[in-house]
């Protein structure tokens, strides 16, 4: 309940900042429309006695009053929702807003990585455009509190006893409350299901994987899991559904009772003379009203409820942010590399994990050199790009930039320092010019800095193919939108790496791996020649990472990583020499080119 208040109390503020009067007129229309409602029963109930004293004109002054009561239950609320929309659709936009921010602005990205992280911002995403709508809910229960405090009021007139009417909704909204955490939990249990069918339904409709998934013959078994998962997450919820509907009829019985003993009492009191007629008609309709009002706030409850545990989910992703706030900066940022960058006895065990995936790393990156990883997959190499990059921090040990600790520069101010490709490259469907150019912000629509940058990566000859140049429109986004290739896709996202021109860190992890051999050692030999202008200018340090190990010979500095452990290092001929894990696992993809 504190949840659900917690939630309300967030609903109003986020609409008050956007439009105070509107949600000052929603609220007044609101409370009218829950005094209707009684109203209409008191008029119900003059009508009947005047009707019965055979009084015309206090009849048709009722009959009146019945309308105007009518007309005000079945329009208030109506005016008072058009208020509301315009409200609800503004904060919602800004909700959506503020989870992009979340998800994307923080330091770190453990709440990308983490499946049970990733299973509550799932369930965020699809229930958020929900939540803001959560207000009609709010005004509901508005109007039903304002109308059951009147009706409470008018059955005590009648009888004392009959306040137990509304009493006996209490149980009813307890149950109720029971049966939305029944519902709750039943929907985390399913999150893993529902999110891995999502993902494969993602997979059949998707353009790029329709030709494997074709070649492969993989259809039936697509649907066939894709099936078998939501089958899996539908019997959780519906166990779910079941136990919350018995809990919740639990609740509902004890209202019933409660209903017909009141009306048995009133009818009791009119034939023995201490009733009218009208009283029983009130009561009825009021007990009635009350019926209908504990059902519809039931369903409002609950909604409530689930908009509650949306706002938890809001909140503990707000939480699990500022939590990855880096430290407050005293160190300036310099603007050239002396001496480089340092680990010391660096180790690192991913967020809710126990096994190290790094250990007692101890290197030094030297100002201005070209650095190469090698490595099997899983040995370490992308962590250690992970750690530069300061997405996560050390474990233990210190990373230093020129003898300075990492944690204490400011962490937007090294990253603007940082250039970087990566094999997960993203494909941003814009203008080509905008999609290299969001490599340099400040940049982003000058076509001589993009053209530079693309020469730089070897990728003018994507844009040369393209029917209007820079300006062409990428991807599926645009009805006229051209596709390209997973390899052309790739030499874009190498001159969005290329776009800035003096950084400190250039990272190039399997920046070409949708390329062959031959176009991979030709482009990294282009990069090792942007590498040397990069450190003569600025003492950049060039990362390379990279399975082909003939495409790294030209690095200054060659480090060999297996089982989270600095295996080896050194240059190309010195490894060779040593005739350790280097030179065997070099002598082997050798011969696979023989």
């Amino acid at each position: 309940m504190i949840d659900a208040l917690h939630s309300c109390w967030q609903m109003l503020v986020t609409a008050w900042r956007h439009n105070k009067g509107k949600l000052t007129s929603a609220i007044v229309l609101t409370i009218a429309a829950g005094l209707a409602w009684p109203f209409l029963a008191l008029a119900l109930k003059a009508a009947t006695n005047a009707t019965v004293a055979h009084n015309v004109r206090g009849a048709t002054f009722a009959g009146a009053l019945t309308g105007v009561g009518a007309i005000g239950v079945l329009m208030l609320r109506h005016f008072a929702w058009a208020s509301y929309v315009e409200i609800t659709e503004i904060s919602t936009v800004t909700l959506e807003a503020e989870l992009i921010m979340l998800a994307n602005g923080s330091a770190r990205i453990e709440h990308h990585e983490r499946p049970e992280y990733a299973d509550k911002i799932t369930i965020l995403q699809r229930e958020l455009s929900g939540l803001m709508e959560g207000m009609g809910g709010l005004l509901t229960m508005l109007s039903l509190g304002v109308s059951l405090g009147l009706t409470g009021v008018l059955l005590a007139f009648v009888n004392p006893w009959l306040l137990l009417v509304p009493v006996a909704a209490v149980p009813t909204v307890l149950t109720g409350q029971r049966a939305s955490k029944i519902i709750e939990r039943g929907k985390e249990e399913s999150a893993t299901a529902t999110r891995q069918a999502w993902h494969l339904y993602r997979l059949a409709t998707a353009a790029g994987s329709a030709k494997e998934l074709r070649v492969l013959r993989l259809q039936t078994e697509l649907r066939r899991r894709n099936n078998e998962l939501w089958s899996r997450a539908g019997r959780t919820l519906m166990k779910a559904e079941v136990r919350a509907t018995l809990v919740a009829a639990l609740g509902q019985l004890v209202f019933a009772t409660t209903y017909i003993v009141s009306v048995l009492v009133v009818m009791r009191q009119t034939v023995a003379g201490r009733s009218q007629v009208g009283d029983v008609v009130l009561v009825i309709t009021l007990a009635a009203q009350v019926n209908q009002q504990v059902n519809s706030g039931l369903q409002e409850l609950r909604n409530l409820q689930r908009i509650a545990y949306g706002f938890t989910r809001l909140r503990w992703l707000r939480a699990l942010v500022a939590s990855q706030a880096p430290p407050v900066s005293d160190a300036p940022m310099p603007e050239r590399l002396r001496t480089g960058i340092e680990l010391r006895d660096v180790a690192f065990t991913y967020p809710g994990t126990d096994r190290p995936v790094l250990e007692d790393a101890n290197l030094l990156l030297p100002a201005g050199s070209i650095v190469a990883l090698v490595g099997e997959n899983g040995a370490g190499k992308t962590t250690l790009v992970k750690l530069l990059c300061r997405f996560y921090d050390a474990t233990s040990g210190t990373i230093t930039v020129d003898g300075v600790d990492i944690q204490r520069l400011p962490l937007d101010a090294w990253r603007l320092r940082i250039a970087a490709g990566f094999q997960d490259f993203v494909r941003f469907e814009l203008a080509t010019r905008q999609t290299v150019g969001v490599g340099d912000l400040p940049h982003l629509d000058d076509g001589r800095a993009v053209q530079g940058a693309l020469d730089r990566a070897g990728a003018a000859d994507v844009v040369a193919r393209l029917d209007n140049g820079l300006a062409t429109h990428l991807g599926k986004s645009y009805a006229e939108g051209t596709e390209l290739s997973g390899g052309q896709w790739q030499k874009l996202a190498l001159g969005r790496a290329m776009m800035r021109e003096t950084p400190l860190l250039l990272i190039l992890d399997e920046p070409t791996s949708a390329l062959d051999a031959e176009a991979e050692h030709l482009l990294f030999q282009r990069y090792a020649e942007n590498a040397r202008r990069f450190g003569a200018e600025t003492g950049a340090i060039t990362v390379l990472v990279s399975h082909r190990f003939s495409t790294v010979r030209m690095a200054d500095l060659i480090l060999v990583v297996a089982d989270g452990r600095i295996a080896e290092s050194g240059d190309h001929e010195a490894l060779l020499q040593r005739d350790g894990l280097y030179a065997e696992l070099y002598a082997l993809q050798a011969s696979a080119y023989r």
